[in-house]
C-alpha cells in the first residue's frame, strides 16, 4: 500500500498552502527538532489592516541562534495571546464571516496556557484543521530515529512511517537529494503554489501570503473552494 508524509516545522497560524500540504498527505510529521530561526514562520505571521501587511509575532526567548531547538522555544511574555486577539479583532471584524469564528478564536487565544511554541502553533493547527475538516493524524518529529544530515532525517522518518512518498515544499529543492529518497523506494512529490484563486479580502491590494485566518474570515465554509487540496 502507498502511503504519503509530509514532513514539515511548526508555524504560527500558517498561511493556506500549509493547510494544503497537510490535507494531501496520508500523515503529518511537525519537524521541531530543528534549529528554531529567528525573523521566520515559525513565530510569527501576516494579516491583513487598513495600514497595510501587519505581523503578528509571538514573544519567545532566544539562548543560543544556532543550537537552540523549535521544541525547545520558550514564549518570554504570556501577554502576547490578548494582544494577537485583539490586533486580529480590529482588523476582521468586518469581515463577512468574522462572527461565525469569533468565540472559537477568542476562547483559543484568551486561554491558551502553553509555555511553548511548538505547542501554541500546536493548538491552532488543530483547531484550523477542525474547521477545514482535515483529519490527517499528526506526529512530533521526536518520535522517530533522528540521524546526522537533513536528508538522512528526512529518509528515515518516512522509512520509520511507511512512508512511499514524501511531498515536500518547493524551498527543499535547495537541498533534498531524490536520489538518496529513490534508493529508499520514496518517491518524492512537491507541491505546487501557484495557481490559487483570489479570495475576498479587505483592504486591496491582494495579498496571498497571509494567515489563513484571512480565508476563514473573509469566505467562511467557502474557504476550501479556494484551496488546491479539496
Amino acid at each position: 500500500m502507498s502511503k504519503s508524509v509530509a514532513i514539515i516545522q511548526s508555524n504560527y497560524i500558517p498561511w493556506k498552502g500549509y493547510f494544503d500540504i497537510i490535507h494531501s498527505v496520508d500523515e503529518l510529521v511537525l519537524y521541531d527538532d530543528v534549529q528554531f530561526t529567528t525573523r521566520d514562520w515559525r513565530n510569527r505571521n501576516r494579516i491583513k489592516t487598513q495600514g497595510g501587511l501587519k505581523w503578528l509575532t509571538v514573544p519567545v526567548e532566544v539562548k543560543g541562534k544556532f543550537t537552540q531547538k523549535i521544541k525547545d522555544t520558550r514564549i518570554s511574555d504570556p501577554r502576547w495571546a490578548r494582544k494577537h486577539w485583539e490586533t486580529i479583532r480590529h482588523s476582521y471584524s468586518k469581515t463577512g464571516f468574522f462572527k461565525d469564528y469569533q468565540e472559537l478564536f477568542e476562547e483559543l487565544y484568551l486561554t491558551c496556557q502553553e509555555k511553548f511554541l511548538s505547542r501554541v502553533n500546536f493548538c491552532f493547527l488543530e483547531a484550523i484543521n477542525r474547521l477545514l475538516e482535515i483529519k490527517t493524524p499528526i506526529r512530533w518529529s521526536s518520535d522517530f530515529t533522528l540521524p546526522e544530515g537533513k536528508n538522512e532525517r528526512l529518509i528515515s522518518i518516512c522509512r520509520e512511517a511507511g512512508a512511499t512518498k514524501y511531498l515536500s515544499g518547493p524551498a527543499a529543492k535547495d537541498y533534498l537529494d531524490e536520489s538518496a529518497f529513490r534508493q529508499e523506494n520514496i518517491e518524492v512529490e512537491w507541491m505546487d503554489y501557484s495557481g490559487y484563486p483570489e479570495h475576498r479580502q479587505l483592504f486591496p491590494p491582494f495579498e496571498h501570503g497571509v494567515t489563513i485566518l484571512d480565508l476563514l474570515f473573509n469566505e467562511g465554509p467557502d474557504a476550501k473552494t479556494f484551496m488546491k487540496s479539496f
